[in-house]
């Protein structure tokens, strides 16, 4: 199918978590030439969604909660599929299959320190994420669903596609995610994201593939093609995390969310996820080098 190109964007970058210093103020946002009368034509820029941050004055901390939090976004009890079985059902049972799989990541670099997700996908202790959850890293923390936390090492990059491989040491009963067939994918499907928005562990979130093969382009010259968009909620610190479909498989991993570049708010309900094909090619080239 062809890709569909999105019109141009700018990355919303996110400051450290804790920063050495003071930070100066971003330049307030262009207003787009054109607007005419009350109607308002809204921009919108792309966001890594590392768990930084997004909102000025709002502050999470990084560490773990003690309770697993789950957000469903209109999930519909009565709903039944085919063979009779509740779409809430199917949601906690695929939420339940793949969640010990999603990890948070703890990366402390010159800056601060940064948080994402990643998915174990082996059983050799290897997890995908996004590369700019791990660019610049000193040190790399791997915080269980069980709360445990693991020292990880950098295996590689896919730094064209914003992918990258980081590695635990294996341990018993060590749950592994499912790969699905993103080229399976149709739009309207019902979809879930999982990750650490936020900093707050564990968090489920739900919607469908509002389209797919976007191709989006961040302000690093980064450009992700055949993107998966979604209007599960996506926020700061789900980046390299889960998007998952009702049968447990992750099908993508969520990168980028776009921003109102006239309120520099959340553009709730617009999100992109690196479909599970190229992670999966990727995956594999970064293991063999």
């Amino acid at each position: 199918p062809p890709v569909t190109q999105t019109p141009p964007v700018q990355e919303a970058s996110q400051p450290p978590k804790y920063p050495p210093g003071p930070q100066t103020s971003p330049p307030p946002p262009q207003k787009r030439p054109g607007r005419a009368g009350a109607i308002l034509l809204l921009t919108f820029v792309l966001a890594l969604i590392f768990g930084v941050g997004l909102f000025a004055g709002l502050e999470f901390t990084s560490g773990r909660s003690s309770t697993s939090t789950t957000s469903r976004t209109a999930a519909t009890a009565t709903a039944t599929s085919s063979s009779g079985t509740t779409l809430e059902a199917q949601q906690e049972a695929a939420i339940a299959k793949i969640e010990p799989a999603v990890v948070e990541i703890k990366v402390i670099t010159v800056q601060g320190e940064q948080i994402g997700s990643g998915v174990i996908v082996d059983t050799n202790g290897d997890i995908v994420t996004n590369n700019h959850v791990v660019s610049g890293e000193q040190t790399i923390e791997v915080v269980l669903s069980n709360g445990s936390t693991e020292q990880a090492q950098l295996v590689g990059t896919a730094t064209a596609d914003d992918l990258a491989v980081v590695r635990i040491q294996p341990f018993a009963h060590m749950t592994v995610a499912q790969i699905g067939d993103s080229s399976k994918l149709v739009v309207g499907q019902e979809v879930m994201a999982i990750g650490n928005p936020l900093g707050i562990t564990e968090t489920a979130t739900n919607g469908i593939v509002s389209a797919l093969n976007r191709s989006v382009t961040e302000s690093t010259g980064t450009t992700i093609s055949k993107a998966i968009q979604t209007d599960a909620a996506v926020n700061p610190g789900n980046s390299g995390g889960a998007l998952i479909n009702l049968q447990g498989q992750l099908i993508g991993i969520p990168t980028l969310t776009a921003v109102n570049t006239e309120s520099n708010t959340a553009a709730n309900g617009v999100s992109f996820a690196i479909p599970s094909n190229l992670v999966v090619t990727d995956l594999h080239q970064i293991l063999q080098q």
